[in-house]
Order: structure tokens, then sequence, then C-alpha cells
């Protein structure tokens, strides 16, 4: 492989049956290798592993950032504007709940974004963004 390295991400989640109803139907995330406990998924070009967990509980923890109280934990994804705007439509047409609903912060500064952030079926919080300027993720 060159360039970006794909990351792997291993969480719990409660019911693999929804997970796959999530990650693999909701956002479209080919599924790998499986077993009755575990099932991988091809998150964009990255791995995920849902780990099954049948007591798992979701952290309620969040962080204010631009008046928006951000759930923390969370993992997610940067991915080009007109990719996201694909995914934020599909997802409000799902009716999914979102934590924080498709909007854009840090409007006007370097790090102005497209964000988005919602849970999957065991509670996993999940962040969608795309930058206005790619070049300006890690801009200060």
């Amino acid at each position: 492989m060159s360039g970006l390295q794909p990351f792997h991400l291993a969480f719990p989640v409660h019911d693999l049956a929804a997970a796959r109803a999530f990650y693999g139907g909701l956002l479209g995330c080919p599924e790998g290798r499986s077993s009755d406990e575990w099932v991988d998924f091809d998150f964009f070009g990255h791995q995920i592993v849902a780990h099954l967990v049948p007591d798992a509980k979701a952290r309620a923890a969040s962080n204010p950032v631009d008046g928006h109280d951000v759930p923390v934990p969370h993992f997610g994804l940067v991915m080009a504007m007109n990719e996201w705007e694909t995914l934020a439509a599909r997802l409000q047409a799902a009716d999914v709940a979102f934590v924080i609903p498709p909007t854009v912060r840090f409007r006007g500064e370097p790090g102005e974004q497209a964000t988005m952030f919602f849970r999957d079926p065991s509670g996993n919080a999940l962040e969608i963004k795309a930058m206005a300027d790619p070049g300006n993720l890690f801009a200060r």
C-alpha cells in the first residue's frame, strides 16, 4: 500500500445483526471476515471490527465544541464534501436520530467543516465530516 494507511478500530456492540444492518446496510460498508463473536467491515477503506459484548453500554460524556455537545469517545471519517452530502441525505432519509445534525462549524475559520454525529444501535458515537478546504484538516 502507498499513501495513507488504513486504520483499525475494534469496538463493542450488543447485537451483531444490528451492527450488520447499520454498518453494512445503512452506511454501505462491505463485510469482511466474521465469526459468532465479531464481524469486520470495510469502513471507507479502513478496517473496523464490531465485537459482540452483550452488556455493552455507551459512555455518555461530551465536550463543548463550537456550541455543540460533542459525544466522547467517538470515531469517524473525513470524506470529500460531495460524498458527505450524499451520506447526510441518505441518513436523513432513513430518519437517523442525529446527536448533532448535519451542520457547518468553525465557519470562516481554517478548520471550517461540515459535520454530523450519530450513534450506532449499540450507542457508539460516530462523526462524519468534510473539510471546506481539505488541506486545512490539521490547520491551527
